[in-house]
């Protein structure tokens, strides 16, 4: 995953709006999203190759996902997967406070990562690069490779069309041409994370086009003020082209106190 936007608490018909691309090689095995029949309740797609998720939500109006952290030094091969503990969010029943106090634990067992999650109540953010975390208030939230809302151009230009797309927010059309945004930053507005400048470049569109790496696929979850939610999940082909849509609808069910 390497671009989440977040709208919470702002917008008072949808006090709830994600919208995410998932960047990844596109040898890399995955399954679109279902009802996972082994973890009842959990909506999200599935890297097939570690088991875990990159995105989920859950009936009960909980959602996590997760961003890895770049970084130059070598990824550790003896670790757990990163997209495990977004699973771990979602069945877990802790409030954020308490995720955030496991993840503080816990992070460091892991390769780099940044995750944003709701108990269906309040919102957080940890980023495992300084072990911390906190929770967020009402706010417009972008989330890339680095720390939330790093004004590298793809969160920066995002997050200001996501403003502008509050309007229309009834239907996906203004989020999907948001996250379809192929358009690369000026070398000058470039970040130098280590990469090469050929990378930097690539990398540095809301939908990334490539033939070994790619935005594989674009979330959009929206709760709406009455508590239905709508979850809309398109899958994209090496050259950006539409492989597949899925849509669900559900009113969410939270969970006993």
């Amino acid at each position: 995953m390497c671009l989440i936007l977040l709208v919470w608490r702002v917008h008072p018909e949808f006090p709830c709006v994600l919208a995410a691309n998932r960047d990844e090689f596109h040898d890399r095995p995955a399954a679109s999203a279902d009802w996972w029949p082994d973890h009842a309740g959990i909506l999200a797609g599935r890297d097939l190759t570690a088991g875990g998720t990159w995105l989920g939500v859950a009936a009960s109006g909980r959602f996590a996902a997760l961003t890895n952290y770049r970084e130059l030094r070598v990824q550790r091969t003896d670790v757990p997967s990163r997209g495990n503990l977004v699973t771990e969010v979602l069945e877990s029943g802790r409030s954020v406070a308490e995720s955030l106090d496991h993840l503080r634990k816990v992070g460091s067992n892991y390769n780099a990562f940044n995750m944003i999650f709701s108990d269906g109540d309040r919102l957080g953010i940890f980023e495992s690069v300084h072990g911390e975390g906190r929770e967020l208030g009402p706010g417009i939230y972008g989330l890339s490779n680095h720390l939330l809302d790093t004004p590298w151009p793809k969160v920066r230009n995002a997050k200001s069309r996501l403003a502008c797309a509050l309007a229309e927010l009834h239907d996906d059309t203004a989020l999907m041409h948001l996250l379809r945004d192929d358009r690369q930053a000026p070398d000058a507005d470039l970040p130098q994370t280590g990469i090469s400048l050929e990378w930097e470049r690539l990398l540095s569109s809301a939908f990334v086009r490539a033939d070994s790496y790619g935005t594989r696929c674009s979330t959009v979850f929206r709760v709406d003020r009455a508590g239905r939610a709508f979850f809309d999940e398109w899958s994209w082909g090496r050259a950006g082209e539409e492989l597949g849509r899925k849509s669900y609808q559900f009113d969410l069910r939270p969970t006993a106190a």
